[in-house]
């Protein structure tokens, strides 16, 4: 597989990933955790079906050092236990921009990698990635940041340290099979199935529609879109990818638009400016040297 193929594909998740906040809003009221429980598993399935047609695909996926198990779970759960954790204890506005940290700090912490080097154009294109991050969110921001969403929001700063880590650390770990993440996810559905049980009560969805969203949701943005990650981060351009997921929040307002969640907006189409060209300042050795 080439670079330009595997980041391809690692984009492919960043598109997954847009559609997560309309597909959790169509999925209806559950609580987050057990809403995490039932999307993991599914995509931990996705991962499962995968193997049926592959001997020995099970016993080499699971059979993975302690490292990659800590690695793995430490990051699909501790992110998103973090994430849901600021979002509860405070505004989703400032827990998001605090959060959308992840990809510049990806590109950054690509450069202690061995045989990356990081250049000008990867560090421009992350920036004009964040400042049309912070201008996205800043028209959503209603709340001031007061002593009581501290909490919170050193639970968003701490969770972009934590998947910029996992995804960073997965290329040390590229010997160890994508398929494996099929594992991470079965293991991370158990630990928010727990933690539902402890300070969640179940509420199920209450329509077809809302059991509907919950499948696309584990299939897509909570299933195939790590696996397609996890490609992109091992045999991908890291940096590219990292400077792209800042289309993250601007593609999903914009499909929250399209459903009738959001409204349209100048600070929305001035931060598509800045993010589309971060991207493409990023991605310029992909492009104009078909890398």
């Amino acid at each position: 597989m080439t670079v330009r193929t595997a980041t391809l594909i690692g984009l492919s998740a960043i598109l997954m990933w847009s559609l997560l906040a309309l597909l959790t809003v169509a999925s209806g009221t559950m609580p987050a955790f057990q809403l995490a429980a039932m999307t993991f598993a599914i995509g931990a399935a996705v991962g499962f079906a995968s193997w049926l047609t592959r001997p020995g695909a099970a016993r080499r996926a699971l059979r993975q050092p302690p490292l990659a198990w800590a690695v793995g779970v430490g990051g699909l759960f501790g992110y998103h236990a973090l994430y849901f954790l600021a979002l509860r204890l405070a505004p989703p506005a400032e827990s998001g921009l605090l959060n959308y940290l992840w990809p510049l700090l990806i590109v950054l912490f690509s450069a202690l990698l061995p045989g990356e080097r990081l250049r000008w154009h990867h560090l421009v294109g992350a920036l004009l990635g964040l400042l049309g991050t912070v201008l996205l969110f800043a028209g959503n921001a209603k709340a001031a940041w007061a002593p009581d969403h501290i909490a919170g929001l050193v639970a968003a700063f701490v969770a972009a340290f934590v998947w910029a880590g996992y995804s960073v650390m997965s290329r040390r770990l590229r010997a160890v099979p994508t398929d494996a993440v099929a594992g991470f996810c079965l293991a991370t559905s158990v630990l928010a199935a727990l933690l539902h049980g402890a300070v969640e009560t179940t509420r199920w969805p209450a329509t077809a529609l809302q059991w509907t969203a919950v499948a696309i949701l584990g299939i897509g943005p909570v299933g195939a879109a790590f696996y397609a990650w996890d490609i992109g981060m091992k045999r991908g351009d890291i940096r590219v990818l990292g400077a792209a997921s800042y289309a993250t929040p601007l593609l999903s307002t914009g499909f929250l638009i399209l459903a009738g969640f959001a409204e349209p907006s100048a600070s929305l189409a001035l931060a598509a400016a800045l993010i589309a060209g971060g991207g493409l300042v990023a991605a310029k050795d992909m492009i104009w040297k078909g890398r």
